[in-house]
């Protein structure tokens, strides 16, 4: 199953991690840092992220990662797609509310694979 394939991979970014502890995007990438995965957190906005450096694209990131984790707006995570894309990074989870058809189709194009679930739930 894919989602477990992607929740095998320890390299991970957080697209959308802010600093704001009630929200999805800190809730997450402090999950998967509390269960070992090495996370990294993209987010323009920010300088840091839980004490930890907040990167500005996938492509400032100092590894590619396996998985990114998507907790932006659909309109949001196009160019993170294509980017992810020319990156070489193959597997994409959609949190709930982060995709349409658009953004769906963009991936299939681009050969990319992607599960739709809540990373929270699936990650024990």
């Amino acid at each position: 199953m894919l989602e477990e394939i992607m929740l095998e991979k320890k390299i991970w970014a957080v697209v959308g991690a802010n600093q704001d502890q009630a929200k999805y995007g800190n809730r997450i990438y402090r999950k998967l840092k509390s269960k070992g995965y090495e996370v990294y957190a993209v987010n323009p906005q920010y300088d840091s992220i839980e004490g930890d450096i907040c990167y500005s694209a996938l492509s400032a990131l100092p590894v590619v990662p396996e998985v990114i984790d998507m907790v932006v707006s659909p309109k949001r995570g196009r160019p993170v797609i294509e980017e992810a894309a020319r990156l070489g990074i193959k597997y994409v989870w959609l949190q709930p509310g982060t995709y349409d058809e658009e953004l769906l189709k963009q991936i299939e194009d681009l050969g990319l694979q992607q599960v739709q679930a809540c990373v929270l739930v699936a990650v024990k």
